[in-house]
């Protein structure tokens, strides 16, 4: 979903005919295969990302932890938000918070601006996770030139974790996200830690067959944080460090300011994550001592299975796992009115045997009654089965905004990857002819984005219960809803559920902003010249809904 332009340009080759027909099934048993041919055991299966499979997926908060907020009444008396999200904290750690720490950022510059401002103010801890750090100016300035570099000589106490994924980060070329980090890591390397994620599905033969270009979407790390001190900006799947991200790219973006057990919670999640990646030595990668290596290691050892207890999966994970059961276990003293707010992070990795945000999500679906509305956007529509029988089936009225083919992320692109466009338009002509066929026309409506010279990317729902004109309940965060989100890729975003008439107010404005550049659509659409899809982009159409 983040492959540029160029990536699927080249003519088709041997490799990537053996990627073409590439499956889940088949990648299973090239692992089987490889597992046996390739690697040695390895006698130390401790891993640190183990520990997040109890407390993620499955683990309840202490009853505290999910008392009602105790702001405004809400929709449906006072226990409207208790009765209707408390099942969430049977998934996932609940932290509370006062609304008005929290503040949606409505445009790139303010995203990249927020960004400078807390790496220059940071003292102890600079974290951030995102898929790639790109090479162009805005990126540099913000990763080495006038922040990083100056809070490092500034602050010798301060530590800075950077978390990105190692197949986009690696690529071919004499600059990369490595060559970018890797004077700060030569001048500063008892402070900055950069840790590469390569995912334990990309081994073996399919690692050899598959091209370096179309190796990411094999599974990639999507995480999208970024954390200074106590405060914490989440964004959306493609909100990349990267020059465009910061300029014309639309997203959604969320700070949350003074909330060190959120703050906490990130921090030991992409540690976790960046414990059994790959380090960056100089010009080199190793693993640390103990971890598994992700294409080279025993495949069981990395998929968690959190029914497992945690003294057998060694004692740095069961260390950890009692400092995060500790921090949730806490609970802050804060006065009457201001415990308004919840944040609930999503976690979803699926290779490592995570799925709280599959979980979630497809609880929020499904729980979504008659009386409610449900506006849901993504870049890329393309709703896995599950979550669109839900949708289908639910009594919720949905809003769903996607990008129209010019504000598509591959608009434009040569070769194959100029099709992408039309493959999901495909994808949403099939699902608003199956809405039209259910009857569901006035309940579900499909709406595009239009923005001159902007590509569309923003993703999440809002959630409005009956009689409320303002959002209760918001996803943010960088999954997509579809397969790769799902099923591929590390993905993390958080649910904020709130009182707070002024949060509200925010997330009300940001949907309506982004509603209002859009156009609902209706079968004329599809019937338009430039919608016509060719025979042969239908036909690879599941391989992108299955890879981008």
């Amino acid at each position: 979903q983040s492959l540029p332009a160029a990536a699927m340009a080249a003519s088709m080759s041997w490799r990537r005919l053996v990627y073409s027909v590439y499956t889940p099934a088949v990648n299973g048993v090239f692992t089987r295969i490889t597992d046996r041919l390739f690697r040695a055991r390895d006698r130390r299966r401790g891993t640190s990302v183990l520990l997040l499979a109890p407390l993620l997926a499955g683990a309840a908060p202490l009853p505290h932890a999910v008392s009602r907020p105790t702001g405004s009444a809400g929709a449906q008396g006072t226990d409207g938000l208790c009765t209707h999200f408390r099942w969430m904290a049977d998934h996932a750690p609940v932290f509370r918070v006062p609304g008005s720490h929290v503040h949606v950022l409505r445009s790139p510059d303010q995203f990249y601006q927020a960004m400078k401002a807390r790496i220059k103010t940071a003292k102890r801890r600079v974290v951030m996770a995102s898929l790639y750090l790109g090479t162009g100016q805005l990126e540099q300035d913000l990763a080495k030139v006038t922040c990083l570099e100056e809070a490092l000589q500034r602050h010798p106490q301060l530590k800075v974790s950077v978390l990105l994924d190692y197949t986009r980060g690696s690529r071919a070329g004499q600059i990369n996200s490595r060559t970018a980090l890797l004077p700060l890591l030569r001048r500063f390397g008892t402070q900055l830690r950069v840790s590469l994620y390569h995912t334990p599905d990309l081994r073996g033969l399919l690692r050899l067959l598959v091209p370096q270009r179309f190796n990411e979407t094999i599974g990639v790390q999507h995480i999208k944080v970024y954390l200074f001190d106590d405060s914490v900006i989440i964004s959306g799947g493609s909100a990349n460090l990267s020059d465009s991200y910061f300029t014309n790219r639309q997203d959604r973006y969320v700070l949350l300011e003074n909330c060190s057990q959120v703050a906490d919670f990130f921090s030991r999640l992409v540690e976790a994550v960046g414990d059994v990646s790959l380090q960056l030595q100089d010009d080199s990668v190793a693993m640390l001592d103990g971890m598994v290596h992700p294409y080279k290691g025993m495949n069981s050892s990395l998929c968690c299975d959190h029914r497992r207890p945690a003294a057998v999966l060694g004692g740095g994970a069961a260390a950890l796992t009692e400092v995060l059961e500790a921090a949730q276990a806490e609970d802050e003293e804060l006065s009457d009115g201001e415990e308004d707010t919840w944040v609930i992070p999503l976690v979803q990795m699926k290779p490592l045997g995570i799925r709280v945000d599959e979980q979630v999500t497809q609880g929020l679906l499904r729980a979504a009654g008659p009386d409610s509305t449900v506006f849901l956007t993504s870049g890329y529509f393309n709703l896995t089965q599950a979550y669109m029988r839900l949708v289908l089936g639910a009594g919720a009225s949905y809003r769903i905004l996607t990008a129209s083919p010019e504000v598509n992320g591959f608009f434009g692109a040569k070769g194959v990857a100029g099709a992408i466009p039309a493959a999901y338009t495909h994808i949403a002509r099939q699902f608003y002819e199956q809405v039209c066929r259910l009857g569901q026309q006035e309940r579900v409506r499909l709406h595009e984005y239009h923005r001159a010279r902007w590509s569309f990317h923003a993703k999440g729902l809002w959630y409005y219960l009956r009689g409320q004109d303002r959002p209760c309940l918001t996803l943010i965060g960088s999954p997509n809803f579809g397969y790769r989100s799902v099923h591929r890729d590390l993905e993390a975003q958080i649910a904020i559920v709130t009182e707070n008439e002024e949060l509200q107010s925010q997330l009300q404005e940001e949907q309506e902003g982004l509603y209002r550049r859009s156009t609902e659509v209706s079968s004329s659409t599809f019937q338009q010249p430039d919608r016509h899809v060719q025979l042969w982009v239908k036909l690879v159409t599941p391989l992108i809904k299955n890879f981008f």
